[in-house]
């Protein structure tokens, strides 16, 4: 036989097992990743005591000014356990990003096959950038030696800027000049060995590490314009990029302070 439970009753009753919900949720690992603005590198200066860019071969190089930053975000490690506490502090926090773990990890692969995954998507990478420079310079790549080191970063995203760094060492503005202007320039994209650039994620990110290190101007891939807009540093420009030379025609335009600068 069963009591008939008052309202208020029934109502503490069924709070129990919400509250035991709430306990088991906080407590329990979710399949997510919590990211935030990482490390950027000048890639036409120095890593960790070591040139990120060397060029040698039948070709002059130049020295430069200004900087170009590639950018990082850092996320918590695929085997990391993200709890519910973390998800919502991370959706209250504008310099924290919530992504579903597959979104940041290759799915059903150990932390050794990321790291192994990612180092060979910088390599190739890197080789693309590479061809992409030494392409829209016309300079032929076995007259070029290219050595590309940035020790501690994976993945794909620093192409463009690994692009212009060789751009800028070899050819500068086109006319003696800095490809940057003298400027603390950021910016993110992959690459293909043709120069088309491409998305690459956690660019809202990417804009906060660049502005907390110095940047005003920032290079977006075109289609992630509204996410680089999001929680843009106060000051910062931003210049949507398709292929390296529209780039390279953008930096251009910007140290004539052309106003026909692209923006987003």
């Amino acid at each position: 036989m069963f009591s008939r439970l008052t309202r208020p009753g029934a109502l503490a009753l069924c709070a129990v097992p919400i509250v035991a919900l709430f306990v088991v949720v906080g407590v329990a690992p979710l399949p997510y990743a919590v990211a935030q603005p990482g490390m950027t590198a000048n890639v036409l200066g120095a890593n960790q005591g070591r040139q990120i860019i060397t060029i040698t071969g039948d070709t002059p190089t130049r020295e430069t000014t200004g900087q170009l930053r590639m950018t990082t975000i850092e996320a918590t490690g695929p085997s990391t356990d993200v709890d519910f506490g973390d998800v919502v502090a991370g959706w209250f926090r504008t310099d924290r990003a919530v992504l579903p773990r597959e979104a940041v990890y290759p799915s059903g692969k150990s932390d050794k096959e990321i790291r192994q995954h990612n180092v060979h998507d910088m390599v190739q990478s890197q080789d693309s950038a590479t061809r992409a420079a030494l392409g829209y310079l016309g300079k032929n790549p076995r007259n070029v030696d290219v050595t590309l080191h940035l020790s501690d970063v994976g993945g794909p995203s620093a192409g463009l800027l690994f692009a212009l760094g060789i751009v800028d060492k070899l050819d500068g503005d086109g006319t003696g000049g800095d490809l940057t202007g003298g400027r603390v320039i950021a910016g993110t994209g992959t690459i293909t060995g043709d120069g088309e650039v491409g998305a690459v994620g956690g660019v809202a990110l990417k804009t906060q590490a660049a502005g907390r290190d110095g940047a005003t101007v920032f290079l977006v891939p075109k289609a992630e314009c509204s996410d680089a807009k999001s929680e843009l540093p106060k000051g910062m420009r931003l210049i949507p990029v398709t292929t390296l030379k529209g780039a390279v025609s953008a930096l251009k335009a910007l140290g004539k302070q052309d106003e026909k600068v692209p923006a987003c």
